[in-house]
This record gives C-alpha cells, sequence and structure tokens, in this order.
C-alpha cells in the first residue's frame, strides 16, 4: 500500500500538493516583503477597474490566471529587476516566488495558476493605466501607514513600475514636502536673526530727562 502511494504521482498523473510555506522560511526576503502588501484590497481594486474597462463578452476559453498571481509578478519583475520569460520561468520553480504570489499549495498540473506565458503578464500590465495606478498606491500606502511600517511624515516609495521620468504625488509625499519647507524656512529666520547686527535689532533709548 506505501509503494502504491510513492507512485500515484506516476499512476494519475498529479501527487499530493506541496505546502509552499513548508519550503520558505519565515525570514525569507520575498517571504517579508510579500507580507507587507494588502494583497486583497489591491486585488479588489484591480478586479473592479478590470470589470469596468474590459467587460467579458463570453465565458468561453481557457481559465484565466488570478490577478493576485498576474499582479504579484509584475511587481517582482521590477522589485528583482527580472524580464518577463526570468520571472514566468521563476514562478513554476521557486517556492519563494510562488508564496509571494499567493499560492500556498503546488501540485504537478500544467492547468494551474503558476504556468504563466510572458505575454499574459506583458498584456496584464498594459491594462494598469494611470487611474487605476494612483488607487493602487493609495491604498498601498494607506495600509503602510495603518500598520505602522512608514510615517506621514517621510518620503513613501514608490515600488509600482512606472515610466521614466514620470513622478507620482501622494498625500504622504505632499505633507513631507510642506513640513520641509516650513522646517527650512523657519531655520533661515533663525539664520538670519543670529547673523543680524545687533544695533539692528535692539533700539537705542531716547532719554526725555532735559
Amino acid at each position: 500500500m506505501r509503494f502504491v502511494r510513492y507512485l500515484q504521482h506516476w499512476l494519475s498523473g498529479t501527487g499530493a500538493p506541496l505546502a509552499v510555506t513548508d519550503f520558505v522560511p519565515l525570514m525569507h526576503p520575498l517571504r517579508q516583503w510579500a507580507d507587507t502588501f494588502p494583497w486583497a484590497a489591491l486585488v479588489s481594486a484591480m478586479e473592479q477597474s478590470f470589470a469596468q474597462r474590459f467587460p467579458k463578452h463570453s465565458q468561453r476559453g481557457r481559465r484565466p490566471v488570478p490577478v493576485r498571481v498576474l499582479l504579484a509578478l509584475a511587481l517582482l519583475k521590477h522589485e528583482l529587476g527580472a524580464s518577463d520569460e526570468d520571472i514566468c520561468h521563476r514562478l513554476r520553480t521557486d517556492f519563494a516566488v510562488m508564496y509571494a504570489c499567493g499560492l500556498r499549495e503546488y501540485q504537478v498540473n500544467p492547468s494551474q495558476a503558476h504556468f504563466v506565458l510572458p505575454e499574459t503578464l506583458c498584456e496584464f500590465r498594459s491594462r494598469i493605466d494611470d487611474a487605476l495606478m494612483d488607487e493602487l498606491l493609495a491604498i498601498q500606502a494607506a495600509a503602510a501607514m495603518e500598520a505602522g511600517l512608514v510615517s506621514p511624515a517621510h518620503l513613501v516609495i514608490d515600488t509600482f513600475p512606472c515610466e521614466q521620468g514620470s513622478q507620482r504625488v501622494t498625500d504622504a509625499t505632499t505633507l513631507y514636502k510642506a513640513q520641509k519647507k516650513r522646517l527650512r524656512s523657519s531655520q533661515t529666520s533663525r539664520r538670519r536673526a543670529a547673523t543680524e547686527p545687533r544695533s539692528s535689532r535692539v533700539k537705542p533709548r531716547i532719554s526725555t530727562r532735559s
């Protein structure tokens, strides 16, 4: 009986699923990176945007890859500096990348979500317009500040890929710039007062006695 259980992978084509979390340590950089994102809120915003801008006209065809997987791949491609081909290949072979993409079980099955074509990832990125990108940034910034990972008084780092030379302004960056400008103005006033001659700051007393 035990021998048959060992051979079930070859007999049935699929074996018992492996728990991805068993292969990715808690302190692994990609696991820690993935755990900082509010994935549920980000995926919900993307699904609502896609449903409005790309309505489905037919239910036939291949089962779509989950938005959660594609979003994580797009972010990982930017984070790791990898190409579409490289990051899609790592999704099939790297348990840490599977974990970052929200896959908690691995099973030898070509129809599973851990098989993503580079063309699919490229098409997914093309559907993210400026309005959706701003919404995703706002969700990520709010979640990070609520979790205490960043402070509104500091500059928020944009971890989403964007075109070179473009700038995105968030509420946190606006607050940071305003506080920095106020501090610089205060320092300039104190410096000017310190270097100003005493004679010009203190008016001489005029005696009224005759």
